[in-house]
């Protein structure tokens, strides 16, 4: 999830890139929260099998090769399977891999395939796994999540047009054998292979849809517990229905699944009284009312949201400009009286609980005071000293987001707080859009100010630091920064065999990027959720594709 996966809840959306969904590797230290016990014989006696979903925002693609977001990594988790699946506490699962060889020197990598089918019949093979990897890294698809093959062999050099993507390190050996070769040790490969960027492709259907391909159900087909249906690529509401050509169908109890997008809390919530939704998540003011109640759940998550600013414009290239909005920011006021979901105060971009090192919380060694904190009087001195140096004496300034209930209440929220505490020489203009358009819009460099988040693919810091490299795609602010880029990349190469050295260039990188205020950190992300206590087996993973429906069951 995502990861760098676009990351949503009711409110804002985070990239987590997944993210991605962060963006999938190492969901090591993560924590996954299940709803329930599965049982297989629990089920049998139930005769409706059908899930009703709450979804926050539209689904934007079902391009595994091009997905960037938490909803289209979830439908993807759902619908399509990799090497592995990734079940409670991120652990690794059969997937379409039966058995799995690692040479002595961890670059070679030997999967023996399961035999199984698409959902329309066809053969799945191994050619269908070269197939989509070599589709993700070649420069002419323009996948967002490319650089998560960073280690592959020669993938770095496919990405940048020097090699093609024929000599990408993966091979088919006949239809059933699949070989990984690595440039380096990645610690953290089997969980990047439960990540859906990882995935098959049938290059048959890609082909044939051409540009349609990913844009609506029809156009695609599906290797995993489910298949989509009825989604026409903009409908607001779609089914998951149960592939009877899953290779482990007798396990799937579920006979679909039903997904609506509501962006208003309330409208959700009255459709989860009357019974015509199962799990919904809730309003600031209704997660205070109903924290008692035995469906009452808080999904914690290894998202961060936090502002972009569009240091293409010379106004935002000034750090003391940048240093002033974000303190003029209460997150406390915004995490208890506006969000009231459990979220907490960021103290950086990589969110607290996601790694530890020698027992050290990453988050509390990154830690800068100056740049998550709220101090008045520092952003006032701050402010006008920066309106002086760009030439300015007052501002006006868009603040861009999402249209859902709980996007409203933080942007507003910002918005006060931003023209309160700088007074008259400033104007904030809210621009509260639909997702797809915001993604949009934050892509093309078209905000000055925008709230944006991302989940952790993976349980390693990189997942988030990745995204601010100079020439990273979701770097949509462009914020620059040298040192910065040397301490990732030696993060990755010379000092990638030692554990401390590595954790230390992670560790400086993070302080740059807050001390700079490349991005303003506001809240590490927390969502509280009603949800039926007749639903058993839910998976739910922190960090990563969230939601792992395959064991999901109805139990009156």
């Amino acid at each position: 999830m995502s990861g760098i996966c676009q990351y949503i809840e009711k409110g804002v959306v985070t990239r987590m890139k997944l993210k991605k969904f962060a963006t999938a590797g190492a969901v090591m230290a993560v924590s996954a929260l299940t709803l329930a016990a599965c049982g297989s014989k629990s089920s049998s006696n139930d005769s409706k099998q059908v899930l009703n979903w709450d979804e926050t925002a539209e689904l934007p693609s079902m391009d595994l090769s091009k997905a960037t977001d938490v909803v289209s990594f979830d439908q993807l988790n759902n619908t399509m399977e990799g090497l592995y699946r990734l079940g409670k506490d991120s652990k690794v699962e059969p997937g379409l891999a039966k058995k799995t060889h690692v040479s002595d020197d961890g670059l070679t990598y030997t999967f023996d395939l399961r035999k199984s089918n698409w959902s329309n019949g066809d053969k799945l093979t191994a050619k269908d796994f070269v197939y989509s990897w070599q589709r993700t890294v070649d420069p002419k698809t323009g996948s967002q999540y490319a650089y998560l093959f960073d280690g592959v062999k020669n993938a770095n050099d496919i990405m940048d047009g020097k090699k093609k993507t024929s000599e990408l390190g993966i091979k088919a050996d006949g239809d059933y054998k699949l070989t990984v070769t690595l440039d380096k040790k990645i610690p953290y490969f089997k969980l990047l292979m439960g990540f859906p960027v990882f995935f098959p492709q049938n290059e048959k259907v890609v082909k044939d849809a051409g540009s349609k391909y990913g844009t609506a159900s029809k156009y695609m087909v599906y290797n995993g517990p489910f298949k989509l249906t009825k989604w026409t690529g903009s409908n607001l509401s779609w089914t998951a229905a149960k592939n009877n050509k899953y290779w482990d169908k007798k396990n799937v109890k579920l006979d679909a699944i039903n997904f609506k997008v509501n962006k208003s809390n309330s409208t959700s919530y009255n459709l989860y009284k009357t019974g015509k939704l199962d799990g919904t998540p809730l309003s600031s003011e209704q997660a205070k009312q109903l924290k008692n109640d035995k469906e009452f759940t808080v999904r914690k998550s290894a998202s961060t949201f936090y502002f972009q600013y569009n240091q293409t414009q010379k106004r935002f290239q000034n750090q003391k400009i940048r240093q002033a909005l974000s303190m003029a920011i209460n997150r406390k006021q915004l995490t208890n009286k506006v969000l009231g979901d459990g979220s907490t105060v960021s103290k950086g971009l990589v969110s607290k609980g996601l790694a530890k090192n020698d027992g050290k919380d990453f988050a509390d060694q990154a830690y800068v005071k100056e740049g998550v904190e709220y101090n008045k009087a520092e952003a006032k001195k701050l402010w006008q000293e920066g309106l002086k140096e760009v030439g300015e004496t007052k501002m006006d300034i868009n603040l861009l987001s999402d249209d859902t209930d709980k996007a409203k209440d933080s942007t507003e929220f910002v918005q006060s707080q931003i023209e309160s505490t700088l007074g008259d020489s400033v104007n904030v203009h809210v621009q509260n859009v639909p997702f797809k358009t915001r993604l949009t819009r934050s892509e093309q460099g078209d905000f000055d100010l925008v709230i944006s988040a991302w989940g952790a693919d993976f349980a390693d810091p990189i997942s988030f630091l990745d995204l601010f490299t100079s020439d990273n795609s979701q770097n949509d602010g462009e914020w620059k920064n040298a040192d910065y880029d040397k301490l990732i990349q030696a993060s990755k190469t010379t000092d990638a065999g030692s554990t401390d050295k590595r954790w230390d260039d992670l560790v400086q990188a993070e302080k740059i990027l807050v001390q700079e205020q490349g991005i303003a950190p506001l809240y590490q992300q927390s969502t509280a959720w009603m949800v039926k206590s007749k639903v058993k087996g839910i998976i739910y993973n922190s960090s990563g594709a969230n939601y792992n429906f395959k064991n999901t069951y109805i139990k009156e």
